[in-house]
């Protein structure tokens, strides 16, 4: 997908406000569901090898606000502002929710996410931009957070896969609370020129028989020690062996992604480089559909 010229400064790494009582989806979505008890894929061992065996997993968040992905938390007296759309024809076309001065994802690809706590419904740009008073992005994507509802086949959101990204980024309230609920999304360098449940669009080229589809579900395997890991890391380790990790977007190798929050231990979670390719294992995910 195309970039954005930057219009704005990126977020600043502040503490992010709680989602209040809003789920990010039901507890049956896929987001949200546990794969540590979930077979082996049987072509677990090329897909990871495609992914990189030797290189080592990345936290793409820090407490710098020009890493990660920020959220912003909008309500029902947010301005609603009208967005043009490079992909205009899979883009969502309803007002967006932009605050006066919304976080913006620093890098290129200018992820614009809002969630309204009024009616838990999130709203997501890829490649934001605006110029004078207008607002123009890649593409747009608007998610139920009550409904289990996915894009329709084909379609991209603001994601390359056609998936949300507010449910799969890391955020300092669930490492807080001493445990991340839901799967982390994460990037390849390849993808093939497929998908796979629950995701709706592929991005790459080549077979999938070689290289990894959006939708790849994957987990940090269950042998591998992680006490000798910082309190944050452990809990990010622990998530990524109860719920694992979905393909969402091409980019470097073992990229899972955050919001940036004041909080984060940078340090800490350098050491997260310690684990590498080889400590991850694909998941059959065959039949394992929302509900």
């Amino acid at each position: 997908m195309p970039t954005a010229a930057p219009t704005a400064p990126p977020a600043t790494a502040g503490p992010i406000p709680p989602l209040s009582a809003c789920s990010i989806f039901p507890s049956g979505n896929v987001w949200n569901r546990r794969v540590d008890s979930l077979p082996v894929a049987s072509n677990s061992a090329t897909m990871i090898a495609a992914i990189g065996l030797t290189a080592a997993l990345h936290p793409d968040f820090s407490n710098a606000g020009g890493y990660g992905i920020p959220f912003n938390v909008v309500g029902a007296s947010t301005p609603r502002s009208t967005v043009s759309f490079e992909y205009d024809d899979e883009s969502d076309h309803v007002g967006y929710p932009i605050p006066a001065a919304p976080k913006i994802e620093g890098s290129s690809d200018r992820h614009l996410l809002m969630i309204d706590t009024n009616d838990c419904t999130l709203y997501e740009l890829f490649a934001a931009s605006k110029s004078g008073q207008a607002w123009s992005a890649g593409s747009g994507a608007v998610w139920d957070l009550g409904s289990n509802a996915l894009r329709p086949a084909g379609w991209t959101s603001a994601d390359a896969a056609g998936l949300p990204i507010l449910p799969g980024l890391v955020r300092w309230s669930d490492v807080a609370a001493g445990a991340i609920p839901h799967a982390i999304r994460f990037t390849a360098p390849q993808t093939c020129d497929g998908y796979i449940y629950p995701a709706r669009h592929e991005a790459g080229s080549g077979s999938c028989s070689s290289r990894p589809p959006m939708g790849l579900r994957v987990r940090l395997k269950a042998s591998v020690d992680i006490s000798g890991f910082g309190p944050q890391s452990r809990v990010v380790l622990t998530a990524l062996k109860q719920y694992g990790m979905l393909l969402a977007d091409n980019g470097s190798p073992w990229y899972i992604t955050g919001a940036p929050d004041s909080h984060w231990d940078d340090d800490e979670l350098h050491d997260l480089g310690q684990i590498s390719g080889a400590d991850f294992e694909v998941v059959d995910t065959t039949g394992f559909v929302n509900g």
